[in-house]
């Protein structure tokens, strides 16, 4: 018999627990008979109703990120038709922007609109490079599900790289369904990644992203191996979308948790088949985590204990691992997916934008 969420509640807390309470202490020996009944037998395993408190293990100001609701509509966003996508997304994305300006102002960071491979991008850097950056170059793919945040809504990562690590950045404003679909972001993502490879020597260079940004990023390295381009020096995956099959056990465990993306049902689905386009989401290009990551750079992983994507995020570690290459995996409490980028003022950030310039530091010549 499968229990509703209000009864599994009810067995779990009684019938009075509240929004913005503290659960009273479940009845543990009732639990213990009935949840234990119920995993009796080797298969799924049912686990009682619950209320996760916000942990008090983190910063304030990323605990305000953590305690935050659900996204509206951003993460169950699935409009009838393409025009419908369109201003869900230009409307997100010119919110989104909207904040930019001071940020850089505050990270004392400049970024120019420009056009190198054919393709348009951001150049965003320090208004005073680091002296041992001067040599130094990174391509950065912003994230978004494939979908969202075009223009300068997609260089969010690339002010907190440039301004909190000290690096030159190049974010490409790659092409998105619903009018570009595969392989126009990954044409794109190569095209620039050719043209960097005149500017600056690939041992000088690194490339990184988060969620569909990681994702592309890993793509990026096995369409360059097919091509027989140079690698960078080392990558950047923050909590890569590397699995569009819903593979991966914290699709479960932290569904619901995540409050980014929540649940794999909302949005991400719909938005795989939008940049999909009727290709097999197997296939490397699209779930790189399937593709040989034999001779990639060195990487460093970063990812969340409530990430819907932690999952993608150790699997591709543990994978990197196997081949034998260099792969640090960084996780931080309490964190929902990328949910660094929500937060520029807190303390994680700062940790998360310091590892990761500190790993490229690390691998990058100057």
């Amino acid at each position: 018999m499968r229990l509703s969420l209000s009864a599994v509640l009810m067995i779990a807390f009684g019938t009075h627990a509240a929004f913005g309470q503290a659960a009273p202490e479940p009845d543990f020996r009732r639990l213990e008979a009935e949840i234990g009944a119920a995993n009796a037998a080797p298969g799924p395993r049912t686990v009682p109703g619950r209320v996760i408190p916000v942990p008090d293990t983190t910063s304030p100001d990323f605990r305000n990120a953590v305690a935050a609701p659900y996204r509206v509509p951003a993460w169950n966003a699935n409009p009838p038709d393409a025009a419908g996508w369109k201003a869900l997304v230009d409307r997100l994305a010119a919110a989104g922007a909207a904040t930019l300006p001071a940020l850089r102002e505050k990270l004392n960071v400049t970024s120019e609109a420009a056009v190198i491979g054919g393709v348009k991008v951001f150049v965003v850097q320090p208004r005073t490079i680091p002296e041992a950056n001067r040599n130094r170059l990174l391509l950065h793919i912003h994230g978004g599900g494939y979908v969202y945040n075009p223009g300068e809504a997609g260089t969010l990562e690339a002010i907190l790289m440039a301004g909190l690590g000290g690096y030159k950045v190049v974010s490409v404003d790659y092409r998105m369904p619903p009018d570009a679909p595969y392989p126009a972001a990954m044409d794109d993502a190569t095209a620039v990644w050719k043209a960097m490879l005149g500017m600056q020597k690939p041992q000088n260079m690194g490339v990184f992203g988060t969620s569909t940004g990681g994702g592309m990023t890993l793509a990026l390295m096995l369409r360059a191996k097919q091509e027989g381009l140079a690698l960078p020096a080392a990558i950047g995956l923050g909590t890569p979308w590397s699995d569009m099959t819903e593979t991966g056990d914290t699709y479960r465990t932290n569904e619901w948790l995540d409050n980014v993306l929540v649940s794999y049902s909302g949005y991400l689905t719909p938005a795989a088949k939008l940049y999909a386009a009727g290709r097999d989401l197997k296939d490397p290009q699209l779930s790189p985590i399937n593709g040989d990551f034999a001779g990639l750079p060195p990487a460093i992983l970063i990812s969340g204990t409530r990430d819907l994507f932690l999952s993608n995020t150790v699997r591709t570690h543990r994978k990197l691992r196997a081949a034998g290459i260099e792969a640090d995996l960084q996780l931080f409490e309490g964190m929902s997916h990328a949910q660094y980028l929500a937060a520029p003022n807190a303390p994680e950030t700062k940790e998360v934008f310091g590892e990761m310039a500190r790993f490229l530091d690390a691998h990058l010549a100057r």
